[in-house]
């Protein structure tokens, strides 16, 4: 896909792994892009000026130099890499990744992700977090581990695709949600791996 080496500019939260994946995505395909710090904690989602370009107030939000806008972290991707090997070319593999970011977003990022920002950023005392949180990351953690000690690599086939970069970004911050991954080995070595891919610095 070509962008016309035009720069793009990247509305995002540097604590968010939603936001982050859209930057590994883009650096690992040498699309340049303008970083934009959005903070949602200070509330910068919800000024005047950002809602008028994404209603839903929400990071990423991705502005093209056409104008154009889009959000939504996997949809993001899916544009910045179409045509490129970060998804599959055989339909069979492709549906694969699809499925892994799609259950990423509905039963990895709504447990692990939740969990990190009420425990590290919200300071939400234990005895006050929802129970059913701990049990759900266990669960997602679990999941993948059986996935990946086939053994595997990658989520799909034998090569690097938008389905590791989707759920790496959270899952190598699961220490700051209250896990240890060491307790799932194969999810610990292929998230190492995943960020030696990626040129990006290991999380612990």
């Amino acid at each position: 896909m070509s962008l016309d080496n035009a720069a793009m500019t990247v509305f995002g939260d540097s604590m968010s792994g939603n936001c982050l994946r859209v930057k590994f995505v883009a650096e690992r395909l040498g699309i340049p892009f303008e970083w934009v710090e959005t903070s949602v904690m200070k509330g910068e989602t919800r000024t005047a000026e950002f809602l008028a370009m994404n209603p839903a107030g929400q990071v990423p939000t991705v502005r093209f130099a056409d104008g154009r806008i889009l959000a939504q972290s996997n949809a993001i991707m899916l544009y910045l890499a179409e045509g490129s090997d970060l998804i599959p070319s055989h339909p069979w593999q492709r549906a694969l990744m699809m499925q892994w970011l799609f259950w990423e977003q509905y039963s990895h990022e709504t447990a692990i992700a939740v969990l990190r920002f009420r425990k590290t950023y919200l300071k939400i005392p234990e005895s006050e977090l929802d129970p059913s949180l701990v049990p759900r990351c266990r669960k997602a953690l679990t999941v993948m581990n059986n996935h990946l000690a086939r053994p595997r690599e990658y989520f799909v086939g034998d090569a690097l695709s938008l389905a590791d970069i989707a759920l790496v970004a959270y899952t190598r911050w699961s220490h700051e949600a209250g896990f240890d991954l060491a307790n799932w080995p194969a999810v610990q070595a292929w998230v190492r791996r995943i960020e030696d891919d990626l040129n990006i610095e290991h999380a612990q």
